[in-house]
């Protein structure tokens, strides 16, 4: 029978034989191992330069834009009046500016009232914004926060309402739901100390004289009483008293006076913004536009930190030590070549269409023996003062144009470098509405809605009752009430009206195809202007770049498919048609770069591709490792099945070798 401990019979070290043995049928594992230790460190120095290409990526994309190339800066000699900045489109020069007036926001507070939690009364709040004018006999009374004989005028801009119910009907409730509007109004409540002593205070939230209120209630009579307020009126109608006036930021430039609604300008000089921080009435200060050098040079300088630092991790993952004769684990690999290849073409390869400027070392960007990259800082330096323009087309995706109100917007992959010709066959336009006949002044609940249609969208807006001074009253209550309407506010779309011997001209804001308004109904249609006026929409922008017909809409033409400058997008301003200058298109080192980093380690690229070989070769180890132990399970059970057969024989052949022995021992002694 079997033994249940192997070798008890036999004396032999079965379980030591046995292990002897599958440590010599086990060296196709240890040689696995081996293999798999090997490709998971190209695995680890994949992933590294994979790594360090992500990095370039991100690297070479923040310059690909031009802005960093491109970049203006102004100082001033007073931050404390005045502090800038400047974008790529400023104009150089020094300017001399004193601030006479700060802009300011409008604030009104109510009367007071004996307790904000009473309910008050219920309604719609309607607001209107425009510019308070004394004129000739208007004054104001800085004591009591009225106006007398001054008129409002209407921005234009849009009316907002308000509506109060059962559930906010108290003074709380009513500066809950002016806050909660949005409407471009901060509530609060400001308690006295006086016998009434809760007031609701209105700050309006946009600075300039324009931005002055206008409030009118529809509704219960003590609401109406509490906030109904018409500057344009006696002092009995305005409910509110005003704490601070709106007012412009009042400055002069270069002697030159300006008037501007916000203390932060955009519009004063050409890519300059100014923020008006207090007055210096008396005392000029210095401000000065100039391009950033020190920028184009940082740009430069994170080019070529970025490059030489994907070029060290090409080296390090490729390398070969010959005094200690080791090589790093893509040593000899095809993947690496690959892309040092690609990157030191692109590297020595000409910017097309870029004018002075096509190749780094003419800027003082040169490639060194170790093929790293080193700057020449005085050479770069010559080339900015000089030409600091072309930089930015040799590293950035740049388009500049002859004629200057002509601009570039935009470029695809598909956009080839190179000098295009523009030649545009017609403008955009807007769509506009001209009445029939001249407007009736006189509005009331028979002829108060117009059914309008915007841009697309439709509203039915209501006028406001009464007669009209004159068409220019009129008119900015018709371009406040369509503006301020949710549909075409929420849509982005705004209508400019005008007048003309008192017929009304509606004009949609926007430019091209999707351009249009009309009156399409409403009892106050045939008044305002006429059963039959003329309509007539807008029309994109035509004509052709590099000699194809390109695609127009709205102000913006783009190349045609196919064409060479495919995808590139002009914005077309101005009112001139024919020909239009020329667009030069470049697309420079950095913005190359990008683009071969996203093709390198695309899900197609070589990066993915060797990675996937790799991890493949992983699994097919794994596989092989799993036949090979179940092979040397299958032996294992097979020796142990031998070696116990053999244990048995020789444990039977031991007990019949004792028996044996001892029978011979019995037997008689012949003597």
């Amino acid at each position: 029978m079997a033994l249940s401990s192997p070798g008890i019979g036999s004396n032999l070290d079965i379980n030591s034989i046995i292990s002897q043995l599958m440590s010599v049928e086990q060296r196709p594992l240890t040689n696995l191992s081996k293999q798999e230790t090997s490709i998971k460190s190209k695995l680890s120095a994949i992933g590294a330069l994979k790594s360090s290409l992500s990095t370039f990526q991100s690297a070479v994309q923040a310059l690909g834009d031009g802005s960093k190339f491109q970049a203006f800066k102004v100082s001033s000699s007073d931050s404390s009046i005045v502090s800038a900045s400047a974008s790529s489109n400023a104009a150089p020069g020094t300017y001399s500016l004193e601030v006479s007036k700060l802009a300011q926001a409008q604030k009104l507070a109510s009367a007071g009232q004996a307790s904000s939690s009473v309910a008050i009364g219920t309604g719609v709040i309607t607001f209107d914004f425009g510019t308070i004018n004394l004129g000739e006999t208007g004054t104001f009374d800085s004591d009591t926060g009225k106006y007398s004989n001054a008129s409002f005028q209407s921005s234009g801009a849009g009316t907002k309402t308000v509506k109060i119910d059962t559930s906010n009907n108290s003074l709380a409730g009513i500066r809950d739901a002016i806050n909660n509007a949005g409407i471009g109004v901060t509530a609060a409540i400001i308690n006295d100390g006086g016998t009434n002593p809760h007031r609701l205070v209105l700050t309006q939230q946009t600075t300039g004289k324009a931005s002055s209120m206008k409030i009118s209630v529809e509704g219960d009579g003590p609401l109406a009483a509490l906030l109904s307020h018409n500057p344009a009126g006696a002092p009995v109608n305005q409910a509110f008293s005003e704490t601070i006036t709106a007012q412009n930021a009042e400055l002069k430039v270069d002697g030159i006076v300006v008037s501007k609604p916000s203390n932060t300008i955009t519009d004063m000089i050409a890519g300059a913004t100014l923020t008006l921080n207090k007055t210096n009435a008396g005392s000029p200060t210095s401000i000065t536009v100039a391009r950033d050098t020190a920028g184009i040079t940082t740009a430069v300088g994170q080019f070529v930190t970025a490059f030489n630092q994907v070029n060290q991790t090409l080296k390090n993952v490729s390398s070969y030590n010959a005094d200690t004769k080791q090589a790093a684990a893509l040593n000899g690999d095809s993947t690496v070549r690959i892309i040092q290849t690609q990157l030191r073409s692109l590297l020595t390869s000409p910017v097309a269409g870029n004018g002075t400027y096509t190749l780094l070392p003419q800027i003082g960007v040169s490639l060194q023996k170790d093929g790293t990259l080193a700057v020449d800082n005085d050479k770069l330096q010559k080339a900015i003062s000089s030409n600091p323009a072309d930089i930015a087309g040799l590293f950035s995706a740049v388009g500049r144009t002859t004629d200057s109100l002509v601009s570039y917007t935009g470029s695809t992959d598909k956009t080839a470098p190179g000098t295009y010709a523009l030649n545009v066959t017609q403008l955009a336009t807007q769509g506009k509405t001209v009445g029939q006949g001249v407007a009736n002044l006189t509005i009331d609940s028979s002829n108060d809605r117009l059914e309008v249609k915007l841009d697309g969208n439709t509203a039915t807006v209501t006028l406001s009752h009464g007669t009209y001074a004159n068409a220019d009253a009129l008119i900015q209550d018709i371009q406040a009430k369509i503006n301020g309407a949710s549909a075409f506010s929420g849509a982005g779309s705004t209508v400019s009206v005008s007048q003309a011997g008192g017929v009304i001209t509606l004009t949609s804001a926007r430019y091209g195809s999707a351009s249009n308004i009309s009156i399409s109904g409403g009892n106050g249609k045939a008044g305002i202007i006429g059963a039959s006026p003329t309509i007539v929409d807008g029309l994109n922008v035509a004509g052709t770049i590099n000699g194809a017909v390109a695609t127009g809409s709205g102000q913006y033409l783009t190349g045609a498919e196919g064409n060479p400058a495919e995808g590139l997008k002009l914005q077309i301003t101005g009112t001139t048609i024919g020909d239009r200058g020329t667009v030069s298109y470049t697309k420079g080192y950095a913005y190359q770069f990008q683009k071969l980093a996203t093709t390198l380690l695309g899900e197609d690229g070589v990066v993915a591709s060797r990675i996937n070989g790799i991890n493949d070769s992983l699994k097919r180890i794994d596989q092989q490792r799993e036949r090979i132990n179940d092979r040397l399970a299958e032996t294992e059970k097979r020796y142990r099945a031998q070696f116990t057969a053999l244990d048995v024989l020789l444990s039977n052949m031991t007990q019949t070798s004792n028996y044996l022995a001892q029978q011979l021992a019995n037997l008689p002694t012949i003597e």
